[in-house]
């Protein structure tokens, strides 16, 4: 006796067809992501005896307290990371939202600013950033001078107008021409972040409707008033979007000292289980840090449709 011919409808179909086209996604997302994730996150309770048969002993949280109890360069790398971090994303969101405003003014010459803004996304390689800021061909060292509150080998070179000159820093008393160099190299690297920050601005700013402006100038509103009763509101998701985008990107930069510890700890001294959990400590505290971001802004952000 024959069995009846199952029949799949339409939708069926279409679904198994979707996962068919996401299974190379899906794979690689196994594989590059989950995998490593997985993998890391069991070697922070491993202690490596053999590299190269990778060979490992259980030793539960050690690694986790020694980097808090043992390891005397992890918390002050720490802390060093965090508090460049939060002076780099205010001036980077600030400065972007302010070239982002003067972009979408009817200026000449304004796709040329857009282009200018938006090529260090496209050359900002990490060998561009090494030779943009002079970084010491050891990076561990230049991590160690900076944190010592020297220079770090991170003399500007290529953008020599933000370099304090010479002849001025000669009659300058060495603390404060080493404090307005530290504040000359923070600027350099915070405008050289601004491209997708501006982009997105940008696209935030043209997809507010000019006839808001129109009925509040009727209405006999201010500049002033407008942009904080019309502009900034609507601007809320881009600047939570820029936000996390430039804080994520803040603390896994190149120059991050936890960023350069982490490496040096897996790939010079070689002890991949210390490393991983150095790296799950960080990896845990930005992300902290981003779920916070999103609770304290939830109810400040305006979404059009909503209120």
């Amino acid at each position: 006796m024959r069995r009846p011919r199952v029949k799949v409808g339409l939708e069926t179909r279409k679904m198994w067809s979707g996962y068919l086209f996401i299974s190379p996604w899906f794979v690689g997302f196994l594989a590059f992501l989950v995998y490593p994730l997985a993998m890391s996150l069991y070697m922070s309770f491993q202690s490596i005896n053999n590299v190269s048969e990778l060979r490992m002993t259980f030793v539960g949280w050690d690694n986790y307290t020694r980097a808090f109890l043992k390891d005397t360069q992890f918390v002050p790398f720490f802390v060093h990371a965090i508090r460049t971090s939060l002076i780099e994303i205010p001036l980077i969101l600030s400065f972007s939202f302010f070239i982002a405003s003067m972009l979408n003014q009817d200026v000449r010459g304004k796709l040329f600013f857009r282009g200018a803004f938006f090529l260090p996304v496209l050359i900002g390689s990490g060998f561009v950033m090494q030779q943009l800021l002079g970084l010491q061909a050891d990076p561990m060292q230049a991590a160690m001078t900076q944190l010592a509150g020297g220079d770090g080998g991170g003399q500007i070179q290529a953008v020599g107008g933000l370099a304090i000159p010479d002849a001025v820093a000669a009659y300058l008393p060495p603390e404060l021409a080493e404090a307005l160099s530290d504040v000359l190299r923070t600027l350099t690297v915070a405008f050289w972040k601004t491209g997708i920050p501006i982009l997105l601005f940008v696209a935030g700013l043209q997809g507010i409707s000019d006839s808001l402006y129109e009925s509040a100038k009727c209405d006999g509103a201010t500049p002033w008033e407008m942009f904080w009763k019309i502009t900034f509101p609507l601007m809320t998701p881009i600047l939570l979007l820029n936000a996390i985008f430039t804080l994520v990107d803040s603390f896994t930069d190149l120059r991050n000292v936890m960023m350069i510890y982490i490496k040096y700890t897996a790939f010079s001294k070689i002890e991949l289980g210390y490393a991983s959990a150095l790296g799950w400590i960080y990896f845990l505290f930005v992300f902290v840090l981003v779920v916070l971001v999103i609770a304290f802004t939830r109810k400040k952000v305006v979404y059009i449709g909503e209120r």
